[in-house]
C-alpha cells in the first residue's frame, strides 16, 4: 500500500543525479540548480488519489492521480510527460513518458528512509530521504 510512503520526506543523500538529469535531457544551468537543491517531498492521499508535492527553493510541484491511471504532468524542468503511479510489490513507482523516452522512479522504504531510484536510458541515480 502507498500508505507507508505518506509522510513528509527531506533529501539527505543523492548519488549520480547529474548523470540522470543529462539522460533526461536537462540543460546545464538547470542541472546546476537541481544538484544544489535539497527538496522536501510530501506524499499523501486525497480520497483514492495519491498526491506528491515536491517543495524546494527552485520550484514547487504537485501531481496527483489514482494508482494505475495515466495523467498529464509538467515536470520541474518543464517537460510535458504522460505519467502513471503504480505499486509494484512494496515499491511506489512513478513512470514518465515523453518524446520516445521513459523515466522511472521507484520509491521504497529502507530502514525508515525513503530510497528513490531514478532510471532513464540505462542511467540510474539514487536519492535518499528521511522523514522530516
Amino acid at each position: 500500500m502507498v500508505d507507508a510512503f505518506c509522510a513528509k520526506w527531506r533529501l539527505v543523500d543523492s548519488k549520480n543525479f547529474d548523470d540522470y538529469m543529462k539522460a533526461v535531457g536537462v540543460d546545464f544551468a538547470t542541472r546546476q540548480v537541481g544538484n544544489l537543491t535539497k527538496p522536501t517531498v510530501v506524499i499523501s492521499k486525497d480520497g483514492d488519489k495519491v498526491v506528491v508535492k515536491t517543495l524546494s527553493t527552485f520550484r514547487n510541484t504537485e501531481i496527483s492521480s489514482k494508482l494505475g491511471e495515466e495523467f498529464d504532468e509538467v515536470t520541474a524542468d518543464d517537460r510535458k510527460v504522460k505519467s502513471i503511479f503504480t505499486m509494484e510489490g512494496d515499491k511506489f513507482v512513478h513512470v514518465q513518458k515523453w518524446d520516445g523516452k521513459e523515466s522511472k522512479f521507484e520509491r521504497e522504504i529502507k530502514d525508515g528512509n525513503m530510497v528513490m531510484t531514478l532510471t532513464c536510458q540505462g542511467v540510474q541515480a539514487v536519492r535518499t530521504y528521511e522523514k522530516a
